[in-house]
């Protein structure tokens, strides 16, 4: 990166941040500070909720995993629209209707403070895991790109969130998430187009060369039912456990229900969750096909032997010399090789020879396995020399072709981009954190007669709070999983038993808030329980999407036996609040 970089870099992250501050300056009434002044339309809701979803996992993570696995984790979000029409018709109007400033407050009016209690700290102890990962996560790449110190990357970037969060509140985020959405399509839109400009091969070549290497298959639709079940990315684990993710996240998740109860109406509300179920699926197959492109480009253009620059210095100063050279030297000669043997394949398609596009085209995959060898034995040796973080390969493809192969100026604005998407989504759930902290736990157990002025006070402390907790965790963590995968997993472990709670309320008039709140607990111990089983014993291995749908079935089955065994009818000298 050179000045001009660093200048649009600094401008827009400070500018957007700036702009939010001033225009929700002296927010004192606490249903405005925590759920917007209620003016909101469709499309800004709209906006507001994608970008609180596409945080930079999105948009640093996802090419890379399209460079990995191809198109099909796009079928994670095909149960998605379904779901906003659901919420769309139930959950929106009752949250509306009863003017709750945070979903469990619903959970309390319906059950009784301690499943409200348990709803909103199984959200805060899953959004608080969230926060951490939101920041880490693209520091530790920018950080090793750049070169700049981890630490201090990841202290700055939250500093600059919490600021203008705890300045504005809900519609600062929102603002402020508008106009970094519109330079993050800006830029990826951008990239994409150079991209394709720089590949040295036609359209139909290049999509012919991904689906030779099996990249462009976006719907598995095998019926075995153990491979649905132990396969991550299926058409039914992404239509049935995508369906509940998506109706968990943004049915009871307060980072999600804070920003479409900001709406002017409930036609605006439902419209802007209607944008969102329009825009996700064609969102992310755009990204993950920029993704499919740059493993193309890289098949012809010289790669190196690991993508995280981090990993690369580590490997040259504490790899045994002679190893490291063998594995370069057969990773070069496989690279060359497959370069030699595409440049032969797309001769032989334009020459209409088949027999002999068949041959390069073998021969071309045979040296990329050899490559894929060479790059693996060089993952061993960056595993033994211990290395105190771990940054994913696929997490630092995108931005290493950003860097070596776009205009000045161009990188500069794609780096602000990902700032931009880490900042929206860090304060969506700073924002939301410090909602539920002030709502669910310290009016109702500290201050129930609190006015306006003091609760705002209180929610900008834990906006601080939930800041430091989540910077401070972010400079503990170790990063294993690829970034995207990785904050699904997070989310899947504890959205179904909350989800169970929501359809127990929302489905039901017999259960009541002792049999609830103990089904929801034996839930998530369960769900918590299948998957170190599933992590430690292959034999109970089950694709993390299926527990968004295990969570809640759990839930709702445990608290039914419990009704049942209580008594049929609810207990009515339980405690509501």
């Amino acid at each position: 990166m050179n000045a001009l970089d660093y200048l649009i870099l600094i401008g827009t992250l400070l500018g957007i941040a700036a702009y939010g501050m001033w225009r929700t300056r002296g927010r004192r009434d606490l249903r405005g500070y925590l759920s917007g002044d209620g003016t909101a339309g469709w499309f800004g809701i709209g906006l507001s909720v994608i970008a609180t979803q596409a945080s930079a996992t999105t948009f640093l993570s996802t090419p890379g995993q399209g460079y990995q696995g191809g198109l099909g984790f796009v079928q994670n979000y095909f149960g998605g629209p379904f779901a906003m029409i659901l919420i769309a018709a139930v959950f929106l109007p009752i949250f509306r209707r009863l003017k709750v400033l945070t979903a469990y407050e619903y959970l309390g009016q319906r059950f009784d403070r301690k499943t409200r209690l348990l709803a909103a700290g199984i959200f805060l102890t899953q959004r608080g895991l969230g926060a951490a990962l939101t920041i880490y996560a693209p520091a530790i790449v920018l950080s090793g790109v750049f070169g700049w110190p981890l630490n201090l990357t990841i202290v700055c970037t939250g500093l600059v969130c919490v600021a203008y969060t705890v300045a504005g509140g809900s519609d600062a985020v929102r603002l402020t998430q508008q106009w970094q959405l519109g330079v993050i399509f800006a830029a990826m839109a951008a990239a994409f187009f150079l991209l394709l400009a720089r590949l040295p091969a036609g359209l139909g070549d290049t999509f012919a060369l991904a689906g030779a290497f099996n990249k462009l298959q976006a719907v598995d639709l095998s019926t075995d039912a153990g491979h649905v079940l132990r396969e991550r990315y299926t058409f039914w684990s992404g239509t049935l456990g995508g369906f509940f993710l998506a109706l968990a996240y943004f049915g009871t998740d307060q980072s999600q229900v804070q920003r479409y109860l900001g709406g002017a109406s409930l036609r605006e509300s439902r419209l802007g969750l209607i944008f969102h179920a329009v825009c996700k699926i064609p969102m992310q197959f755009f990204i993950l096909l920029l993704g499919v492109l740059l493993f193309v480009f890289y098949q012809f253009e010289p790669a190196p032997l690991l993508f995280a620059r981090t990993s690369q210095e580590r490997l040259a100063q504490l790899a045994p010399p002679e190893k490291l050279k063998k594995v370069e030297a057969d990773f070069t000669a496989a690279q060359a090789a497959q370069t030699r043997e595409l440049q032969a394949w797309l001769a032989a398609r334009k020459s209409n020879d088949t027999t002999a596009a068949q041959a390069a085209l073998a021969a071309a995959q045979a040296a990329h396995d050899r490559g894929e060898a060479a790059r693996k034995d060089a993952t061993e040796l960056l595993k033994a020399t211990k290395p105190p973080t771990t940054a994913s390969e696929a997490d630092n493809v995108f931005i290493t072709f950003i860097l070596h192969y776009l205009p000045h100026g161009l990188i500069g604005l794609l780096v602000a981009a990902f700032f931009a998407a880490a900042l929206n989504s860090k304060a969506a759930e700073l924002s939301a954190l410090a909602s539920c902290s002030t709502v669910d736990f310290w009016r109702p157990f500290f201050a129930s007669g609190a006015n306006d002025a003091h609760s705002v006070l209180v929610s900008k402390g834990f906006t601080v709070f939930w800041g430091a907790v989540a910077i401070a965790a972010a400079l503990g963590a170790n990063l294993v999983e690829n970034i995207v995968q990785a904050a699904n997993i997070v989310g899947s472990l504890f959205y179904g038993p909350v989800l169970g709670l929501f359809l127990l309320a929302f489905f039901t008039k017999r259960v009541g808030g002792t049999a609830a709140f103990w089904g929801a607990v034996a839930a998530q111990a369960t769900v918590l329980a299948l998957y170190w089983a599933g992590e430690h014993y292959a034999a109970w291995k089950i694709g993390y999407l299926w527990f968004n749908l295990i969570g809640p079935m759990l839930c709702v089955g445990f608290s039914l036996l419990l009704q049942a065994a209580q008594g049929f009818a609810p207990r009515q000298t339980e405690e509501k609040t």
